[in-house]
C-alpha cells in the first residue's frame, strides 16, 4: 500500500481504481446539514465521501458533489445496501434508487451494509453488486460488518463462479475494538479496509493514552485515533458537522506514532459503540 503522504494518496484497489486514505463519512447527520457539511469537507481537500440508503442523505451528498466545483471523476462517493434491501432482486431495485436519489450516473463504491437475510439472500445482493459493477452503476463493490464466516461463504461463492471481486471491506474500527483477524483475513487478499467510527463516537477521548501522545505530537485524542487507524492501514471515515474540527480531523499527515506507541495502542479490548452484525447472524 502507499506511503501516508497527504489528503490526496491513494490506495489501489482490486478492482484497478483508486480510494483516497482518508474519507469524510455521514452517518447521523440529517440531511437538513449534508450538503453544507459535505461541501465543507470538500473545500478543506477530502475527496472521498462514504453514505448510505440508510443515513437518508444520499441527495444531500450528490447535491453537495455537483455544487462543489469539481468534477465528479475526482470524488470517491460510497453508498451501502441495506438490510431490508437483501436478496438479489431487491438490490437491483435498491441501486437503481440509490442512483436516482442522489443523482448519479454512478457510484464509487457500493457495499452490503450487513450480512443479513441468510446466505441466500447474501449471494444474490452480491450477484446484483457484480451485474451493477459490469453495467457501470459502480466502479468497485464491498461488504460491511461481515464476520470471517461470512467472508469464507462470499469467497467460496466467488472462487465458484459467483463473480467479482471484494474491493472493500467497511468495520467499526479503533484501538478498543479489535478486530485484527478480520483485518488480516482482508489485508492478506489485497482488500482496503475501511474504519467507520474511528473515534469511537467521542467515547474515549479521555484515554490517558490519547492524551499523552497528542501532547507530545501536539495533536488532539481525535487525530491520534485517525493516525492509528492510517498507519493499520485502514481508511478512517471521521464524521464531524464542525468546520473546525472537519479541518482537525484531516490535519493528520505531519507526524507518525512509533511502532512502540502503536503498541501501546494495541488495548486487545473489543468494545463497539455501534452495531456488531460480524458475530450476531449466521
Amino acid at each position: 500500500m502507499s506511503a501516508l503522504q497527504s489528503l490526496r494518496s491513494t490506495y489501489r484497489l482490486n478492482s484497478g481504481h483508486e480510494i483516497p486514505i482518508l474519507g469524510y463519512g455521514v452517518y447521523l447527520i440529517p440531511a437538513s446539514q449534508t450538503e453544507k457539511a459535505v461541501l465543507e469537507a470538500l473545500r478543506v481537500g477530502y475527496r472521498h465521501v462514504d453514505s448510505a440508503i440508510m443515513y437518508r442523505n444520499e441527495k444531500a451528498c450528490g447535491r453537495a458533489i455537483a455544487n462543489s466545483g469539481l468534477p465528479r471523476s475526482e470524488i470517491f462517493f460510497t453508498t451501502k445496501i441495506p438490510p431490508g434491501s437483501m436478496g438479489y432482486d431487491r438490490t437491483k431495485r435498491a441501486i437503481d434508487s440509490s442512483l436516482r436519489e442522489a443523482q448519479q450516473e454512478y457510484f464509487d463504491l457500493i457495499l452490503l451494509h450487513a450480512p443479513y437475510g441468510g446466505k441466500e439472500a447474501r449471494l444474490g445482493s452480491w450477484k446484483a453488486l457484480v451485474e451493477a459493477q459490469k453495467a457501470g452503476k459502480t466502479r468497485s463493490i464491498g461488504v460491511s460488518n461481515y464476520g470471517i464466516h461470512h467472508l469464507d461463504e462470499l469467497e467460496e461463492y466467488i472462487k465458484s463462479g459467483g463473480g467479482g471481486q471484494i474491493d472493500v471491506g467497511q468495520y467499526e474500527l479503533h484501538p478498543w475494538l479489535d478486530r485484527s483477524e478480520i483485518a488480516e483475513w482482508l489485508q492478506k487478499r489485497n482488500i482496503v479496509v475501511q474504519a467507520y467510527s474511528p473515534l469511537a463516537h467521542g467515547t474515549r477521548m479521555g484515554e490517558r493514552v490519547l492524551k499523552e501522545l497528542g501532547k507530545k505530537y501536539g495533536k488532539s485524542p481525535a487525530q491520534i485515533m485517525i493516525r492509528w487507524g492510517l498507519q493499520k492501514g485502514f481508511v478512517p471515515l471521521p464524521k464531524s458537522v464542525t468546520p473546525s474540527r472537519i479541518q482537525e480531523n484531516a490535519e493528520v499527515f505531519d507526524f507518525a506514532l512509533t511502532e512502540e506507541e502503536m503498541k501501546t495502542l494495541h488495548t486487545g479490548e473489543y468494545s463497539p459503540t455501534d452495531w456488531d452484525p460480524t458475530v450476531d447472524y449466521d
